[in-house]
C-alpha cells in the first residue's frame, strides 16, 4: 500500500469499523442498494470505459461498474483490508474477471495519469483531510473530459437514517456540522461543495437531489441491534460508560416506525453529483 495521509480513517477502516462492514456484507449492501442505483445510472458507463471507483469498500459499486464496462475494466481503492478482502472474494465468486481492487489513499494514491474515462464514489468522498487535495489527485487520473460522479449525503436533518437512532443513543438530535469539517456531512452545502470541486479543477458541476430508503433490518429489533455494532454506536457507549443493553429498548423504539413490509426503511436525502475534468 502506497502513503495515507489520512490515518485516522485509515485506523478505523483496518480496525473494528472495516471489519464490521466486511462481516456485515450483505447488510450493508442492502442499506445502500438505492444509492447504488442512482449512482450507476448518473455515471452512464458505457461498455469500454475504465472505471475508477474511490472508497471501494466491499466492492458492490466496483462489481457493477465492471459488469457494465464489460469491455473495459473497474479499479476499486479502499483504506480497508479487511473490505478489499471481500471485495475480492466476491468478485472471484460472481466470476467477474475485468475487475480489481487495491489498498490506498485516493488523497495521494499515485494513479495513471489520465488512465480512466470516469470516476465514481457512493459515499467514500467525505472524509479526506484534504478534500481539494483528494479531488484533484482523482482528476489527474481522468482523460480530458473524463467524468467523476459521486453521492454525497445533504445536511443532517434530512438523514432519518441518522437522526432517529442517533438521537435515541444520545438523547438528544445530533447537531449540524461544521461547513467542510471532514466527516459524513462535509460536502452537505450545496456552494461548499461546488466550491471544493472547482479548486481542484473539475468544470460543469452538477448536483441534483435524490431521495433514498436504506433498510437497515428486518424490523427493529433486528436494525437496532446492526446499529448498535456500528463503530460510532460503540464509540459513543464507550464515551458514556453505558452499554449496549442500557440503550437498546430507546433504540428500537425510535426505529420502530419505520417498518414496513420487506423491513425497516429509513430515509434520507443525498446530493447525485456530476463533474468534468477539463
Amino acid at each position: 500500500m502506497q502513503s495515507i495521509v489520512n490515518t485516522h480513517q485509515a485506523e478505523a477502516w483496518n480496525g473494528y469499523e472495516g471489519e464490521h462492514w466486511a462481516a456485515h456484507q450483505d447488510r450493508w449492501d442492502a442499506v445502500s442498494r438505492e444509492l447504488n442505483d442512482h449512482l450507476l445510472a448518473g455515471a452512464a458507463i458505457s461498455v469500454q470505459d475504465r472505471v475508477l471507483d474511490i472508497g471501494c469498500g466491499n466492492g458492490q459499486s466496483t462489481r457493477s461498474a465492471a459488469v457494465r464496462a464489460a469491455r473495459g475494466y473497474a479499479l476499486g481503492v479502499d483504506l480497508s483490508g479487511p473490505m478489499l478482502e471481500r471485495a475480492r472474494a466476491t468478485a472471484a465468486d460472481e466470476g467477474i474477471d475485468n475487475v480489481r481492487f487495491e489498498q490506498g489513499d485516493a488523497q495521494v494514491h499515485p494513479f495513471e495519469s489520465g488512465g480512466f474515462d470516469v470516476a465514481i464514489s457512493r459515499g467514500g468522498i467525505m472524509f479526506f483531510a484534504d478534500p481539494v487535495a483528494a479531488f484533484a489527485n482523482i482528476g489527474r487520473a481522468l482523460r480530458t473530459a473524463g467524468r467523476f460522479v459521486f453521492v454525497c449525503p445533504q445536511e443532517v436533518h434530512w438523514q432519518d437514517w441518522f437522526v432517529a437512532p442517533m438521537t435515541a443513543l444520545l438523547g438528544r438530535p445530533p447537531g449540524p456540522a461544521a461547513p467542510g469539517e471532514p466527516g459524513m456531512f462535509s460536502l452537505a452545502d450545496r456552494d461548499h461543495l461546488d466550491k471544493v470541486l472547482r479548486a481542484a479543477g473539475f468544470e460543469t458541476v452538477t448536483a441534483t437531489e435524490i431521495g433514498v430508503r436504506m433498510t437497515y433490518g428486518r424490523d427493529a429489533d433486528d436494525a437496532a441491534e446492526f446499529f448498535l455494532g456500528m463503530g460510532p454506536a460503540r464509540f459513543l457507549l464507550s464515551q458514556t460508560g453505558r452499554t449496549q443493553a442500557d440503550v437498546r429498548p430507546a433504540v428500537r423504539a425510535a426505529l420502530r416506525p419505520y417498518e414496513q413490509v420487506g423491513g425497516v426503511h429509513l430515509p434520507g436525502r443525498f446530493w447525485l453529483v456530476s463533474a468534468t475534468r477539463p
